[in-house]
């Protein structure tokens, strides 16, 4: 059988007629792997040729629904994970036909199936992005009756973003926490935080081992100083290396990003880290509607849903619109600097030329692009 027959398959909607599959390729007919009955509205042909090519398909350009069985595996796997996903669909497809159900639930199943067998963000064209940008915040209207505003700007041309943060001037105040976190539409149960204040002794350096991230006291505190970490975004990225679902890469403009819907929660990501930059959400990220930043972007602060990964973006939704993130702009004491590396008269480069710079574990070769110096 040729894996370039077809590139995608579609469910035959008129058929209520459930067909099973006889072989899943293991050289049995029956029992052995267990997985050799299975319910469908498609054809056995259909069915075990969709299957094949999720399992062993060439690499190559594909549409949402391929992409979703890209990830190598065995057929038996292939066959489970193809089931799954053809249940969540049935029950969308049966809810958009049904002649009881009110319009907009029909609206909201279809909008379901259609986010189901979405690709991956970074494969998609500019139309595929809004197309799915554009679902999201019918959803969101549809389930809570407001509006929200989601970006799927891209990265702009000539612009590479840097930050810069004066341990000098940091005070240990964590407004810029309680800022990111509100941007962010961090789950406030857990109390996710993207960035960490570290509060370290005078004459001991940067002994993260022995500073503490949690105080609770008057800050300044005498004989101390604070230093900030969140992702860096580094040039040469290790958490992109490891990832086994490509559901995160560098963009452009060097944010590294993250697709909520494609990660996987494997976390290995979050081990590769050497900055210990991302969190892994246990639980479904909560935030009150009274709370919530309408304004997001799709690789950025929308709503993510339970067991992927988090992390600072350097506020993409507000720096690819020309501002500050939220930490820069609530930071008390201008300990924080944002901008482009590439515009010679930003502030970012005045303060790459003219001060003494440093960057965590350089030796590693990670190139970050997130800087340290002082008065």
């Amino acid at each position: 059988m040729s894996n370039n027959n077809k590139k995608w398959f579609s469910l035959n909607l008129n058929s209520r007629k459930k067909q099973t599959s006889s072989t899943c390729g293991c050289g049995k007919t029956s029992g052995g792997c267990n997985s050799h009955t299975v319910s469908t509205q498609m054809s056995d042909e259909e069915f075990l040729e969709a299957a094949v090519d999720a399992s062993i398909g060439e690499e190559r350009k594909k549409d949402g629904f391929d992409q979703v069985f890209e990830v190598k595996m065995d057929r038996r796997t292939a066959f489970k994970q193809l089931t799954a996903s053809l249940l969540i669909g049935a029950g969308a497809v049966s809810t958009s036909c049904s002649v009881v159900s009110g319009e907009e639930t029909k609206e909201k199943a279809q909008i379901d199936w259609e986010e189901q067998f979405k690709g991956n963000y970074k494969l998609m064209s500019d139309e595929e992005k809004k197309g799915t940008v554009d679902r999201l915040v019918r959803s969101y209207q549809l389930r809570t009756g407001k509006t929200i505003s989601m970006s799927s700007k891209n990265a702009e041309e000539d612009v590479l973003f840097g930050y810069a943060f004066n341990i000098s001037k940091c005070q240990g105040y964590m407004d810029c926490v309680s800022a990111c976190v509100e941007e962010n539409n961090q789950d406030r149960n857990s109390q996710m935080q993207y960035i960490r204040i570290h509060e370290m002794k005078d004459g001991k350096g940067f002994n993260f081992n022995e500073a503490d991230d949690n105080y609770y006291h008057e800050v300044p505190a005498e004989g101390h100083f604070y230093m900030g970490t969140q992702c860096f975004h580094c040039d040469n990225p290790p958490c992109v290396d490891v990832c086994p679902v490509q559901a995160t890469w560098r963009e452009d403009d060097g944010l590294v990003v993250i697709d909520y819907d494609w990660c996987v929660g494997c976390r290995y990501c979050m081990a590769a880290c050497p900055y210990d930059g991302r969190r892994f959400n246990w639980s479904k990220p909560e935030v009150p509607e009274a709370e919530m930043n309408h304004n997001q972007h799709y690789l950025g602060n929308r709503m993510r849903k339970k067991g992927v990964m988090e992390k600072c973006t350097f506020c993409v939704q507000r720096s690819r619109a020309g501002k500050n993130p939220a930490c820069v702009e609530a930071c008390p004491t201008g300990a924080r600097v944002f901008g482009n590396l590439l515009d010679p008269n930003s502030t970012i480069r005045w303060v790459l030329e003219n001060k003494k710079v440093f960057r965590l574990k350089e030796d590693l070769g990670t190139e970050p692009k997130f800087w340290y110096y002082m008065d």
